[in-house]
């Protein structure tokens, strides 16, 4: 196991998966503030071999084959470190800022998710999803150092260890984009804290969508596979008419969620009333 370097706090790992980002890669990487694990999702343009040689610190576990959102779970298993953070390989955590989140995670014994803001290329524009965040209906809590979320953008997220493999983590129904709802989802019914906290600051310079029409279908479908997964009936169904109105994507992402509503439905369980309640509130327009 590497060795964090001089400087860097030994509480938190940064966990990046990555596929065919080799420049992405070269350009985040040495930002990070932190020990880094590089999970590759079989990449095929020398990503792991370029990391190895020019950030030897870094260590790298190949794949062999595209898992999505679940490669982050075996680098939370390699961790070791009570605290993880997620990275996107086109995303770096601001100097300070996973020390900032260890100091918060020691002092608030009930946090298990901190969402950071997540300020979006050159110019260092707050992402959208930092506004929605910061106008949560849902409370501060008493023992947690923000505003409670049940959303996040996973590049801008620290989570502590336990309280993410005991909540299973990333599922391989979702696969890759919207693979935090389950898991907020999750984690809030074991009773854990997830809150936003504007001080720790992440950095994202988003590559270019490989392809944003089958980007669009695949966020459609997952958005009725999450519901399938932990809301009740009538989400999926407004859900499921939601993609139904929405084109060509729309439809073409409701044809793939029938295809995989066979392992979402073994999956399926339902959430403490609390937490559905909480997720309502945030879905009624305010």
């Amino acid at each position: 196991m590497p060795s964090p370097e001089p400087g860097r706090d030994a509480r938190v790992t940064v966990v990046v998966a990555t596929r065919d980002r080799l420049h992405g890669l070269a350009r985040s990487l040495p930002h990070h503030d932190g020990r880094v694990i590089v999970v590759d999702n079989g990449s095929a343009d020398g990503s792991p071999a370029m990391v190895r040689r020019r950030f030897p610190h870094v260590e790298v576990v190949e794949l062999g084959e595209n898992r999505g959102a679940t490669a982050r779970n075996l680098g939370v298993h390699l961790a070791r470190t009570p605290y993880v953070a997620f990275a996107d390989d086109d995303s770096w955590w601001a100097p300070g800022a996973l020390g900032r989140a260890a100091d918060l995670f020691d002092a608030h014994p009930r946090l298990g998710l901190l969402a950071a803001r997540v300020l979006v290329g050159p110019e260092e524009r707050p992402d959208p999803i930092c506004a929605r965040m910061a106008r949560s209906p849902l409370p501060v809590e008493p023992g947690l150092p923000g505003r409670s979320v049940l959303g996040f953008l996973a590049c801008g997220v620290v989570v502590r260890r336990d309280a993410f493999l005991a909540s299973g983590g990333f599922d391989d129904v979702i696969f890759f984009l919207g693979e935090e709802e389950r898991l907020a989802a999750d984690m809030a019914a074991a009773g854990w804290g997830l809150c936003y906290v504007p001080g720790v600051v992440a950095h994202h310079h988003p590559s270019p969508p490989r392809d944003p029409r089958a980007r669009q279908a695949l966020a459609l479908r997952n958005a009725v596979l999450n519901a399938v997964l932990r809301r009740p009936w009538r989400v999926v169904a407004r859900r499921a008419v939601a993609a139904a109105r929405s084109g060509d994507a729309g439809r073409r992402g409701l044809a793939q969620a029938v295809r995989r509503i066979g392992p979402a439905l073994a999956c399926r369980r339902r959430l403490p009333p609390a937490v559905e309640a909480a997720f309502a509130a945030l879905e009624t327009p305010g």
